[in-house]
């Protein structure tokens, strides 16, 4: 990349061109840059109206691209901006009713954007949840989680539920999930994870269940791995990573195997290892190591096939600009 960044978001468009926008180095971004597949290069494209990391980037269904709330300095947003690849231009849209970071958004069936939780401030947490009308610009209240969260994951079901785990509050690391219905705009509890996580994954597997993998809980860092049913609700352990990791990024492949790649096993060990799930047998294989050992990067699967890494942090202090495939 043309800009050295962690903590930013990645988003495929139409074309096949990777947004990333955002994120931080040794200060907060509002850049933002496309690379192209065709050529395997970057470049400079329209700025956000504002720095931001801990944001959230959704691709919507008319091609623009939805950036969302997030933190700069010291301040937690509320506003929305929309990316037009046609013009390379961003135009503000209406903002949330919440500031948020840390908080998840999910595309459902329909075609809104559904946020789910964050934080407001360094020490509140967030039931809110509020969906953006690509029609009108604008956010709306719906049903309020169960329990306040930030750091959670959000994912859409087959059956067009968001499925929502896991995550961090004022109690401490969160093991239960719940769903939610476009239908109804209401919450209902399901199984709870057997660990408590944060800085987890959830990736859907083919077979339509999702895969958690690793995080931050209240034995450190995780190596466990668990298992969701839609059609019973319940939570099924799978194979463990062979390494202990949160804040890295799982991608899964056209083949139906999921790769999990960097992140961190402790506070201060940046890793560089990858691995494969197997949804047939519940294990795991290690495979090729990448070339930069990262952290807070983001992950993009092409249409190819080949997994892209971008940017993150190879240390506390150390922000990258280097891109590479898997």
């Amino acid at each position: 990349m043309n800009v050295t960044r962690g903590f930013h978001t990645a988003s495929t468009l139409a074309n096949g061109s990777i947004l990333v926008a955002g994120g931080y180095n040794t200060a907060n971004l509002k850049s933002a840059e496309l690379y192209d597949p065709l050529t395997g290069s970057w470049t400079h494209t329209g700025s956000m109206s504002v720095a931001r990391r801990y944001h959230t980037a959704s691709t919507l269904a008319n091609g623009l691209v939805l950036v969302a709330g997030g933190f700069s300095g010291s301040s937690w947003y509320s506003s929305a901006e929309l990316y037009n690849l046609s013009a390379g231009t961003w135009a503000t849209t209406g903002s949330m009713h919440v500031a948020r970071d840390y908080h998840k958004a999910s595309t459902l069936t329909d075609g809104l954007v559904l946020v789910t939780g964050g934080s407001s401030s360094s020490s509140s947490y967030s039931d809110s949840t509020e969906l953006y009308n690509t029609s009108t610009g604008n956010w709306t209240y719906t049903g309020s989680m169960s329990v306040a969260r930030r750091s959670h994951t959000a994912s859409t079901l087959a059956n067009g539920l968001v499925l929502v785990t896991g995550g961090y509050n004022s109690g401490g690391y969160v093991y239960s999930a719940e769903l939610y219905n476009p239908s109804t705009g209401n919450w209902t509890t399901t199984g709870s994870m057997s660990v408590a996580r944060q800085y987890h994954t959830a990736s859907i597997l083919a077979n339509g269940s999702v895969l958690i993998t690793g995080g931050q809980g209240n034995s450190g860092y995780l190596t466990s791995a668990e298992l969701y049913n839609p059609s019973t609700g319940y939570w099924t352990s799978t194979g463990s990573m062979s390494v202990a990791r949160a804040r890295h990024t799982a991608s899964t492949l056209t083949n139906g195997l999921v790769l999990v790649a960097g992140g961190m096993s402790n506070t201060s060990v940046y890793l560089n290892s990858a691995e494969l799930y197997n949804p047939s047998t519940g294990t795991w294989t290690t495979t090729a190591n990448m070339s930069t050992a990262r952290s807070v990067h983001a992950a993009s699967t092409l249409a190819n096939g080949k997994v892209l890494v971008i940017g993150g942090q190879s240390n506390s202090s150390n922000c990258l600009n280097s891109a590479e495939f898997y």
